[in-house]
């Protein structure tokens, strides 16, 4: 470049600075709003050109070139955009945000600061049954009478601890130990700056359907009314190529192929030898988890399980 000025450009984003400041609601009475960006689709576009040159030429647009980016995990680009978020959050569901550590984070101090008089709050109708299948998971509801119940002692303990601490508040005690017993239903606040390749991993998590419930509430609002406006090639790109995309392993591949061509007996086959259909004494298939996946990925592309169907051990 030499010792000619380089002409600056900042993107601005209209659908984004109409939203500036403003309060997504999320759960009961948390939240997300946008106090920042940086970028937009045309950094990385920009950034991109820079970056590989006359290589890019071929791709003529800009949203081909984005797509190309995404669908062959060229990530550089994606970090030239960045985004920083205001978020009230669960102190349960703000453990797991955490261990995302591609972001800077400060988060509200209750050393420093009165803890946020708000917990999350569990409907009657919303009290979930720990899943069978999954040890992290839960599937299906409690009943509702017994839903009540809960709803109702969950209000009296919440209450109850907000009213020790603030005891412990009137008397002197200091707020780093008067804290100790507040539940993780209480609401905590932080900023959290994160650049566009990391916010999209994390979205990739936790809008996936296995993401807790109210942890991919809040992933559901940052990429449906957020990135959606902020980056809407890139976000095009992310539900096609992740988002509603699949993976596919050798292992799956092998098995996929030996269906199309109508060898359902050979994938049987394979599955066994490969372990992944094991039965107990009564010829019941045990479970196992990299088999289940295979067969969701299956349905999803309308194939039969022909395993399933079997009544019978396999011969070993």
């Amino acid at each position: 470049m030499g010792n000619a000025e380089t002409k600056l450009t900042r993107f601005n984003i209209p659908a984004m600075d109409e939203i500036l400041g403003k309060h997504f609601p999320v759960l009961d009475d948390g939240f997300v709003a946008v106090i920042d960006y940086m970028g937009g689709d045309s950094s990385i576009v920009q950034a991109a050109r820079v970056s590989y040159g006359d290589g890019t030429k071929k791709i003529s647009e800009d949203r081909g070139l984005i797509r190309y980016l995404l669908r062959h995990r060229h990530t550089t680009p994606f970090e030239m955009c960045e985004i920083k978020l205001l978020i009230r959050i669960p102190m349960d569901a703000w453990r797991q945000w955490i261990r995302h550590r591609t972001a800077n984070v400060n988060e509200y101090s209750t050393r420093y600061s009165i803890a946020i008089d708000t917990m999350q709050t569990t409907s009657f109708d919303q009290w979930r049954l720990q899943s069978k299948d999954s040890k992290q998971g839960s599937a299906g509801f409690l009943d509702m009478s017994a839903g009540k119940e809960l709803s109702q002692a969950e209000q009296e303990f919440q209450n109850k601890a907000r009213e020790v601490y603030e005891k412990r508040l009137e008397m002197g005690i200091a707020r780093e130990q008067a804290r100790k017993d507040l539940p993780l239903s209480t609401y905590t606040e932080a900023y959290w700056k994160i650049d566009l390749h990391n916010l999209l991993h994390f979205l990739s998590l936790r809008m996936d359907s296995h993401a807790q419930q109210e942890i991919r509430a809040y992933a559901d609002i940052i990429g449906q009314e957020i990135v959606k406006r902020w980056c809407p090639t890139v976000w095009e790109a992310f539900v096609d190529y992740r988002l509603e995309a699949m993976t596919i392993t050798r292992i799956d591949k092998e098995i996929i192929s030996l269906m199309a061509r109508g060898q359902s007996e050979s994938a049987n086959q394979k599955l066994q030898e490969l372990g992944l259909l094991k039965r107990n004494e009564s010829g019941k298939l045990l479970r196992n988890r990299e088999r289940s996946e295979l067969e969701a990925k299956l349905k999803n592309l309308g194939l039969e399980t022909p395993w399933l169907k079997e009544k019978k051990p396999l011969a070993s």
